[in-house]
């Protein structure tokens, strides 16, 4: 009788054994399967701070632009304009790029109506918009991915 006990006992502890292996093995699996999240264009632009910059030197590009600088002329002579229009510019910016911030300025339709903006005109704005993220190093993957999004908005600027 003792004999057949033995073979039941090491049975149960071999079992019991193997499920514990199994559940620290389920655990280390669990640890390894979750993803990190990706980061967002906005964490990889470096956030609001490299976004102001960013559009700090947009905005001074744009100013020595020939081709766009007299659109812009009115703007920039006033001072509560140029700090409007550089704000919305960051929050536009920051929004589209997956940020904190909101875009609380006129739709780019409402902005726009009545300028005949030409394609000539909004390409030397992109032309000055990449010009500024190259000189800061953003990279050329996040600099396409912000233009794909701000891209979009091109068929409610030209022309209207």
């Amino acid at each position: 009788m003792f004999k057949k006990s033995i073979p039941a006992f090491l049975l149960g502890a071999l079992l019991i054994g193997s499920l514990s292996f199994q559940s620290c093995k389920k655990d280390d699996d669990d640890e390894t399967v979750t993803p990190t999240p990706t980061p967002t264009l906005y964490e990889r632009l470096g956030g609001i701070n490299a976004i102001s910059a960013v559009t700090d030197q947009f905005l001074a590009n744009v100013v020595a632009d020939p081709v766009i600088n007299a659109r812009f002329a009115a703007t920039i002579a006033d001072a509560n304009r140029t700090r409007l229009l550089r704000l919305n510019l960051i929050d536009q910016i920051c929004a589209a790029a997956a940020g904190p911030c909101q875009y609380k300025g006129k739709t780019m339709i409402e902005a726009h109506q009545g300028l005949n903006i030409t394609e000539v005109e909004f390409n030397a704005l992109v032309g000055d918009l990449v010009d500024a993220m190259t000189s800061l190093g953003v990279a050329q993957a996040d600099q396409n991915e912000l233009l794909g999004i701000l891209g979009g908005l091109k068929p409610d600027i030209v022309g209207q």
